[in-house]
């Protein structure tokens, strides 16, 4: 984070996006809604604060964070840019549960589609930049969900970029891959949040 702050961005880490369940709803029965309005807080602030331009933010997270940018770029128009890193984006290949989540799909087969951006791939149109292990092992984000999802976002007409790290989990560790990916992470945040070349 230091490295962005050094280059002229805000950055807000660990930022809390709660879902709660209200009543006899459980806390996914209103995800997108919840995750939205914790968006919309958290950019309003810091446009209140001063410390950033609420007209040019983008949005990036690892494994449910990817899922969690990746659900924020279809559902709503607040970002310039995002970048989800090993995610899970097809909920129906999660199908006995994910997260806090603990009815199957076949239990809530609506919850399991709308939770799911590869459902929304159509109206992901704010640039998307994709990073996955090709060895990821974890059974909720086989890079076939970043490989799917970047064909359904392009063959849509979406700007994504899919980069596929050589030899790597669920969390990277060769220096050469992490170099890498903070190298494109810069280029596109340059690119699409900066406007740099535009």
């Amino acid at each position: 984070m230091v490295f962005w702050v050094t280059q002229g961005y805000a950055v807000m880490d660990n930022a809390e996006f709660p879902i709660v369940g209200e009543g006899d709803k459980q806390p996914n029965d209103n995800f997108i809604e919840q995750l939205v309005w914790n968006a919309e807080a958290g950019i309003n602030k810091i446009a209140e604060m001063g410390v950033g331009d609420s007209s040019r933010v983008a949005v990036g997270g690892h494994s449910y964070g990817a899922f969690m940018t990746t659900n924020l770029l279809a559902h709503c128009n607040l970002f310039k840019a995002g970048i989800a890193r090993s995610g899970a984006y097809n909920r129906t290949l999660t199908p006995f549960g994910f997260q806090n989540e603990e009815r199957t799909y076949w239990q809530a087969p609506d919850l399991y589609f709308n939770m799911s951006p590869f459902s929304f791939a159509d109206k992901i149109k704010t640039p998307l930049l994709m990073i996955h292990g090709e060895a990821d092992n974890n059974p909720g984000t086989f890079p076939i969900q970043s490989e799917r999802l970047y064909n359904a976002i392009k063959g849509h007409g979406g700007t994504v970029r899919f980069v596929q790290l050589p030899y790597e989990s669920h969390g990277y560790a060769a220096k050469e891959n992490i170099l890498h990916m903070l190298w494109e992470q810069h280029q596109w945040l340059e690119k699409y949040v900066k406007l740099k070349g535009k």
